[in-house]
């Protein structure tokens, strides 16, 4: 079975063919690795953008941490306030 074309992307990830666990890290040499896989993965953006959208909150998504999300987020979020100002 297909998967829905907005998942598509997921079959072109650099990931696919590393172990699911590198995305998981525990200390920030583990989140080196995961960055690295991502690096020039051709799909980061859309990774990026599924793990902000659906609320993921563990993993490495699009090379970037739970952390990193968090801001970006954040960021847009005052950005938008400001604009609607």
């Amino acid at each position: 079975m297909e998967p829905p074309d907005r998942y598509a992307w997921m079959a072109r990830g650099r990931c696919r063919a590393v172990d699911p666990a590198t995305f998981f890290p525990s200390d920030g040499a583990g989140v080196e690795i995961a960055q690295r896989v991502c690096a020039d993965c051709t799909v980061r953006a859309a990774c990026l953008e599924y793990a902000l959208a659906n609320g993921i909150g563990y993993g490495m998504w699009g090379g970037a941490s739970q952390r990193e999300r968090t801001r970006i987020l954040r960021q847009r979020r005052t950005g938008a306030m400001t604009a609607a100002r």
